[in-house]
């Protein structure tokens, strides 16, 4: 699961707990002006989320840490599809965050609110 903590000019996505071990990651700083949107969409999760670099990925479990899918950097971390969102990025290291939060509905909120 990933917190969100919003500072004057960027957005910090703590990642809490183990999801650390198996994220390979343990905060993520996006600028503001990158974040292009906040959204729920169940047809991003696929079979095939692409090449692990490096990740984990426990099939109904956890997946978790950086995939490469169509020359484009994402980062998961998920466990649980129902509280899910996806964070496009534009000019940044990673494509998409696709995380799992608290409240999807308030996250979202916050992140197109910018």
């Amino acid at each position: 699961m990933v917190s969100i903590i919003t500072n004057e000019n960027e957005f910090v996505f703590e990642i809490l707990g183990s999801h650390k071990f198996w994220a390979f990651e343990n905060t993520i700083k996006v600028p503001k002006n990158k974040v292009v949107k906040a959204y729920q969409n169940p047809n991003e999760f696929t079979f095939w989320i692409g090449w692990k670099m490096p990740g984990t990925q426990v099939p109904w479990v956890i997946t978790a840490g950086t995939y490469i899918k169509k020359v484009k950097r994402n980062f998961w971390d998920v466990c649980n599809k129902k509280n899910a969102i996806i964070v496009e990025l534009t000019d940044s290291y990673y494509h998409k965050l696709i995380i799992e939060v608290e409240n999807p509905e308030l996250v979202m909120q916050q992140l197109n609110a910018k």
